[in-house]
């Protein structure tokens, strides 16, 4: 099926997703929205505007009715409860994408021209083994603007790891290791960080364009459901004294399985100084 925006491509399924390469559409916000952008310049109102539109016609395909998304902790959105999403937007695209939490743990997507960064920023947001990491990518496949990417992953590593948590990611506690077949592996490294908080993403890449997007969407892990002590539909059962059940082989232990990040699909502005999670 073909894909009915170009996000899409790098999101699991059970993620929705909507866009814009403009602000030309109408945009009406709710009250509540729009008491939060007075004031400000009139671009910064248009993007705020075409984002949160994009966020409700993704929400419509959950099922959701129209609310105001208001920021909340840290500036990121306060979705209904039992969601995640995620907001972007850079010159010529805005973007949002949400996902119900019994699919998907976790949503950062982030947007950026595909072009290199300015000079001496990459000294800012990456350590010395994923500059070289970089250098190395940028020798083989010089078309990717692989210092941009970096950045735009992180960005999007700290879109959801902060709503996860509560806590601050700075550049310097994830090590990001893009690769050239679309994904790139993140892993975290705070200071104190949080009981149960992530220590591992997966995510991936896509440059089209003008456009580089990246995006993490970590699989919910449901919870195992007790093994019955006998079903007629089932021909194995469970063995008493916690042996392996009956009809498995030896040794056998049932759990459930490990959430698996989705796999690798088809192969742009610097940092300020605040970072907002969407």
């Amino acid at each position: 099926m073909t894909p009915s925006t170009m996000i899409e491509e790098i999101l699991p399924p059970g993620v929705r997703s909507a866009e814009a390469f403009d602000d030309l559409a109408p945009a009406p916000l709710f009250p509540e929205e729009a008491a939060l952008m007075a004031g400000r310049w009139e671009r910064r109102q248009r993007q705020f505007a075409t984002a949160r539109a994009c966020a409700r016609r993704a929400q419509a395909e959950l099922g959701l009715d129209p609310g105001p998304l208001l920021p909340g902790a840290g500036g990121a959105p306060r979705w209904p409860a039992g969601v995640v999403g995620s907001i972007t937007h850079c010159d010529g695209y805005r973007a949002a994408v949400v996902a119900r939490t019994t699919d998907v743990a976790a949503l950062g997507i982030d947007a950026e021209r595909a072009e290199p960064l300015p000079r001496g920023v990459l000294g800012l947001v990456a350590s010395d083994g994923e500059r070289a990491v970089v250098e190395r990518l940028a020798a083989g496949r010089p078309g990717v603007p692989w210092d941009r990417l970096l950045f735009s992953a992180k960005e999007a590593v700290y879109k959801a790891w902060f709503p996860a948590t509560g806590r601050w990611l700075g550049f310097a506690d994830a090590r990001v290791e893009p690769a050239d077949d679309g994904t790139f592996e993140a892993w975290l490294h705070p200071e104190d960080p949080p009981v149960g908080a992530p220590t591992h993403y997966a995510g991936r890449w896509m440059v089209r364009g003008e456009l580089l997007l990246t995006a993490v969407a970590p699989r919910a892990v449901r919870p195992a459901r007790p093994f019955p002590a006998h079903s007629p539909a089932s021909s194995i059962s469970a063995a008493p004294g916690g042996d392996s059940p009956v009809g498995a082989p030896a040794g056998t232990t049932l759990v459930s399985g490990p959430a698996r990040p989705y796999g690798p699909g088809r192969p742009a502005a610097a940092p300020t100084g605040t970072r907002r999670p969407s």
